[in-house]
């Protein structure tokens, strides 16, 4: 636990400021630790009544008495601005008992206050800039951070002329040590802070960028996906239990259209379309980023929605399927997977994953194509899913191999 700061406070009059009265300004010396701030005090004296030991004024004349009153009114007002910030946890600092006194709201900016400002803006742009989700991520980033400060630094809050390289790093070690994130959850919470910190040096709050020699380092993860025969065993597969038996549908009907659980479960009779040609399509706009996806139904997604049409929870919550929660979904997964032979873990995203690997890219369908179904902002997102199977590397192979067999005519070496 971080000791509290040594504070002191220190009158004293200037000598080389003489009035033109002849008396020295008072003035108020506020001491943290190494840190410190000065103000006047708005009273000044004649330099010979001046007691440097005392602190104050000499004698008992009615002005030593009025200058003395007013130097214990002052001590006794940061004692209570004192008292107040360490109830309220705040990082006692020169500068920030000084504009206390003052009667300042703003202490000097602070870092929990300023991520808390940062994602008040955020809440505000939800539906405009922002989802519901990302506002989610950067709340539980501001938790983990002030649990870091509160644990490391024993106050509430830090002042950001505090934030240097090195509580990154402490960060980053919170974030493994004690709150068990992986690498890239970790990863995601520190770019969360880099981007508050950009704002702060962008506005001038901070002089250096602590980030300048930091390097966010995200590892490659490999996304699980279905293939064709691990899908057609759940869709053979006659689970006796109901609950599952609606899981696997819930999961097959995501792998067949690609979408993600948080579009899934809000999908209405109001999302279908049906286009001149008699194709059904759904229309809807992502819940994470609000682009607009529009996918055609494949019939084996279209035998699923029909199955449900008269489902009671379906009609009476007006959605397409009846979707469990996502806890409850993915656990019930894993009894789907087993039941199946299937020895991956199965959850709701990996239902994205297959569509975008397995149903899609690996029968031909284009990059750019895939990427519009699954509501990315651009191709460069789509291609993490872009993994192509051995059987389709072998189906195409075997066209170049037709190619330059002997006995084609066509081959390159005749």
């Amino acid at each position: 636990m971080t000791a509290r700061p040594r504070i002191s406070f220190l009158f004293y009059i200037k000598r080389t400021k003489l009035l033109r009265n002849g008396e020295a300004p008072i003035y108020l010396k506020i001491k943290v630790d190494k840190e410190s701030s000065e103000l006047a005090i708005l009273k000044s004296i004649m330099p010979q009544q001046w007691d440097i030991a005392k602190n104050g004024a000499k004698g008992s004349s009615r002005e030593a008495q009025d200058v003395n009153n007013y130097i214990g009114y002052i001590r006794q007002q940061l004692s209570n601005r004192l008292n107040h910030m360490y109830e309220k946890g705040v990082e006692i600092t020169a500068i920030g008992l000084k504009n206390a006194f003052l009667g300042k709201n703003d202490m000097g900016k602070s870092l929990v206050n300023v991520v808390k400002e940062h994602n008040d803006t955020v809440k505000k742009l939800i539906g405009k800039e922002y989802s519901p989700a990302t506002y989610k991520k950067y709340e539980t980033t501001l938790m983990h951070l002030q649990a870091f400060i509160n644990t490391d630094y024993s106050v509430a809050d830090l002042s950001l002329g505090k934030i240097d390289p090195d509580f990154i790093r402490g960060f980053e070690v919170f974030l493994k040590a004690e709150r068990n994130c992986q690498q890239n959850s970790t990863m995601k919470h520190i770019k969360n802070l880099k981007k508050v910190i950009r704002i702060c040096v962008g506005n001038g709050w901070m002089k250096t960028d602590p980030f300048i020699n930091y390097k966010i380092r995200i590892q490659k993860v490999e996304k699980d996906f279905l293939t064709e025969e691990e899908l057609q065993a759940i869709t053979c597969k006659d689970f006796r239990i109901g609950r599952l038996q609606q899981v696997a549908d819930t999961f097959l009907f995501a792998c067949y259209t690609g979408y993600a659980y948080s579009d899934l479960k809000t999908l209405s009779p109001e999302n279908l379309f049906e286009s001149e040609s008699g194709q059904l399509w759904i229309h809807t706009k992502r819940h994470k980023t609000g682009i607009v996806s529009h996918v055609p139904l494949l019939p084996p997604a279209r035998k699923i929605l029909d199955k449900y049409r008269d489902n009671p929870y379906c009609i009476k919550y007006n959605v397409l399927l009846p979707v469990l929660s996502n806890q409850k979904l993915n656990s019930y997964l894993k009894e789907v997977a087993d039941l199946c032979g299937i020895t991956k873990n199965i959850t709701s995203h990996v239902a994205r994953h297959t569509f975008a690997t397995t149903i899609t890219l690996n029968n031909g369908i284009p990059i750019e194509s895939v990427s519009k179904m699954l509501g990315h902002s651009s191709i460069s997102m789509t291609q993490i899913y872009a993994k192509v199977l051995d059987r389709k590397v072998g189906m195409d192979m075997s066209k170049l191999r037709d190619k330059f067999s002997p006995e084609s005519k066509k081959s390159i070496l005749l």
